[in-house]
C-alpha cells in the first residue's frame, strides 16, 4: 500500500498545484492506505499535508483516529500557525475581506472536526491553545448547532478566560466615560467576538443575555450603551442623526422585541430605556424621540403610554413634538405621529382627561416653538442659523401634523 504514496511515482515537475492534485487523489482515490502505520510515517516525513487545502485537511482528520491525532499535532505546529492564522484583516477590496472570512470559516470547520471525539471543554483548550483571540468566524462555526447549555459551557470558557465578567463590572461600576477606554475595549470586544459575528437574531439574542443578565437592571443599561450607545463627542449633544442611535435601537428591539417570548416585563424593559437616556447625562429630547422613532411604534407606545398613566403630561407632550419634528426631518410619514397620539388618548378614561393631554400638547407646541425663535435671534452665530432652520422645520411638522390630525376627525 505504501507504494501508492511513493515519492518516485509522483509528477516529474515539483509545481505545487501539481503535487497537490497527485496526493489528494491518491489518498481519495485509496482511503484505506490512511490507516496503515507506515503511511502515517510518511505523511509525518514528508509533510505532505502542506499541498492541501484547509477544508482538504479537515476531510482527512476524520479518517482515524491516528490521522486526527496527526492533524492536531500539524496544525499546532509555530510554523503552520505563522502560515495560516495570522492573515491581515486591513482590506483594500470586498473581494479580499470575502476571501479571509471564508479562510477563517474553513478552519472552522477544520477545527470543529479534528477536535470531534474530544469533550468540549478539551476541545475549547484546544482551539484556543491554538488560536488566543482569533474569536470571530471561527467560534461561529465551531459551535454552530451546539444546543444552549453547550453555549453556556461556551460563554462562561470565555469569561474564565478574558476575565470578562470583572472587566464589565469595572466598567459598569464607575460613572459614566470614566474608565472610557476600557469601555471601548469592551465594546470592540463583545461587538465583534460575541455579537456582531452571528447573522440570525435568535444566536445574538442569546449572547446578548449572557452578557446582561448577571447585573441588576440600571448596570444593564449602562452596559447596553456601552456596546451599542453612540460614541459621545465631548460637550453638550443636541441632536444626533438616526444613524448614531440606530444599533442602538436593533439591540433594543432584539431585547424587547417579544416580551412573552423572551422573558422580560413590561417594567423591566421601561426601567432600563429610563435609564439609558440619562446616560452620561440627560439626553436632549430631540435624542429621546428619535431613539423611539426608531423602536417602533409598539415599544414607542408602550414607554409614552406608561408615563401617561403615571401622569407626566408635561414630558410626554414635549417628546411628542420633537417625535412629529423628528418625522419631519428624517421624513417618516406624519400619519404614524398621529396615530400614536391617537393610541395614547385611549389610555385617559374619561373626555376631561383626553382633553386636558390634548391642550397640554398643543402648549407644548407653543412652548417648543418660542423656546426656538428666541435662541435664533438671540445672536449671529452658526448654531442660531441652525436653530432657526429648526424651527422652520417644527413649524412645518407642525401644519402637516394637525392637518392630518383634524383629517382623521372630518373623515
Amino acid at each position: 500500500q505504501l507504494a501508492l504514496v511513493n515519492t518516485s511515482a509522483a509528477p516529474d515537475t515539483l509545481h505545487p498545484q501539481a503535487l497537490h492534485h497527485y496526493f489528494y487523489n491518491t489518498f481519495c482515490n485509496n482511503s484505506s492506505i490512511l490507516e496503515c502505520p507506515d503511511v502515517i510515517a510518511f505523511l509525518m516525513d514528508e509533510n505532505v499535508f502542506v499541498f492541501f487545502t484547509v477544508l482538504e485537511i479537515s476531510v482527512f482528520s476524520m479518517v482515524s483516529k491516528e490521522i486526527t491525532r496527526y492533524i492536531a499535532d500539524y496544525i499546532s505546529t509555530v510554523a503552520w500557525k505563522n502560515k495560516m492564522i495570522l492573515q491581515s484583516f486591513h482590506h483594500s477590496s470586498c473581494i479580499e475581506q470575502k476571501s479571509t472570512i471564508g479562510h477563517y470559516r474553513d478552519l472552522g470547520v477544520l477545527f470543529k472536526r479534528c477536535t470531534l471525539l474530544l469533550p468540549t471543554k478539551d476541545r475549547l483548550k484546544f482551539i484556543f491553545k491554538i488560536l488566543r483571540g482569533v474569536l470571530l468566524i471561527l467560534l461561529q462555526t465551531l459551535i454552530a448547532g451546539w444546543d444552549e447549555l453547550e453555549c453556556h459551557r461556551v460563554f462562561n470558557f470565555l469569561c474564565d478566560l478574558t476575565n470578562l465578567q470583572q472587566k464589565t463590572e469595572g466598567v459598569i461600576t464607575a460613572k459614566p466615560g470614566v474608565c472610557w477606554y476600557q469601555e471601548l475595549q469592551l465594546r470592540l470586544f463583545c461587538r465583534q467576538v460575541l455579537l456582531d459575528p452571528w447573522p440570525n437574531q435568535p444566536e445574538c439574542h442569546f449572547w446578548l443575555m449572557q452578557l446582561l443578565k448577571p447585573w441588576p437592571l440600571v448596570s444593564q443599561a449602562h452596559l447596553l450603551f456601552i456596546l451599542y450607545g453612540p460614541l459621545l463627542p465631548e460637550g453638550e449633544i443636541t441632536g444626533l442623526p438616526h444613524t448614531a442611535l440606530w444599533h442602538l435601537a436593533k439591540a433594543i428591539l432584539l431585547l424587547f422585541g417579544n416580551l412573552q417570548v423572551k422573558g422580560w416585563s413590561t417594567d423591566s424593559m421601561i426601567t432600563i430605556m429610563e435609564e439609558l437616556i440619562v446616560i452620561p447625562h440627560p439626553w436632549h429630547v430631540e435624542n429621546v424621540a428619535r431613539l423611539l422613532v426608531l423602536c417602533g411604534s409598539n415599544l414607542c407606545y408602550t414607554v409614552l403610554a406608561s408615563k401617561a398613566l403615571n401622569g407626566r403630561l408635561l414630558e410626554i407632550s414635549r417628546i411628542i413634538v420633537y417625535i412629529i419634528l423628528v418625522c419631519e426631518k428624517d421624513g417618516y410619514h406624519m400619519s404614524w405621529a398621529v396615530k400614536l397620539v391617537q393610541e395614547i388618548c385611549k389610555v385617559f378614561n374619561t373626555p376631561p382627561e383626553k382633553f386636558y393631554f390634548i391642550q397640554q400638547l398643543e402648549n407644548t407646541f407653543s412652548e417648543v416653538t418660542r423656546e426656538f425663535f428666541e435662541f435664533s435671534v438671540a445672536g449671529n452665530h452658526f448654531d442660531d442659523r441652525e436653530t432657526f432652520q429648526t424651527l422652520c422645520i417644527l413649524l412645518d411638522s407642525c401644519a402637516h401634523f394637525h392637518t392630518k390630525f383634524l383629517h382623521m376627525f372630518l373623515r
